[in-house]
């Protein structure tokens, strides 16, 4: 899966948006969205959601986790746990940006917002490069991977592979090497 595959997948996230038009309920193929209210919240996709907004059509509304109080918690939850913290959504990084970009004004405190979501991701991308160090150190078979979000697991995805086949040759040709010097030993 890349990148643009877990986009079309986060703009599936529900978000909340203020009509400034009324309309009867929409049937989508995802499920049933409206109906629409002119100044009445209503829930639809993400990928809905912006839409509107760029036509004009609403304002949208900061989903409940996008608050600078509780990003700051987040991100000193992160900072203080050797583990992987659990995400208030799969998709954060990626709503942010979505949102953000489309509706910088409709969002209160945009620009730290932006600063604190970039400061978690930096945060656990840091985390999951060394843990994912200290497991090719120890030889390790297999590893959980709780509490990542896809966007995180597809960041290392592309060179984890190339790394455990330079680990399976350099622990091949270190085997083969101490076989022929045992070999060696036996013959003289």
């Amino acid at each position: 899966m890349d990148s643009i595959e877990i986009e079309f997948l986060a703009e599936k996230a529900p978000v909340t948006i203020v009509p400034n038009f009324t309309h009867d309920k929409l049937y989508l193929i995802s499920g049933d969205v409206g109906p629409f209210t002119a100044g009445l919240p209503v829930e639809v996709p993400l990928w809905l959601g912006i839409n509107l907004r760029q036509r004009g059509k609403c304002r949208l509304v900061a989903p409940e986790w996008m608050d600078v109080e509780k990003l700051t918690e987040k991100k000193e939850e992160e900072k203080q746990s050797k583990v992987f913290t659990q995400m208030p959504c799969e998709h954060y990084l990626i709503v942010t940006q979505l949102l953000l970009s489309s509706a910088p004004e409709d969002i209160p405190n945009a620009q730290q917002i932006k600063t604190l979501v970039k400061d978690i991701w930096d945060l656990r991308i840091s985390k999951l490069r060394s843990s994912v160090a200290e497991f090719i150190e120890s030889e390790g078979t297999h590893a959980t991977l709780d509490r990542l979000t896809l966007l995180e697991i597809n960041s290392v995805r592309p060179f984890l592979p190339h790394a455990f086949d330079q680990l399976h040759r350099l622990s091949k040709s270190a085997h083969g090497s101490n076989l022929s010097q045992t070999t060696q030993d036996i013959q003289y």
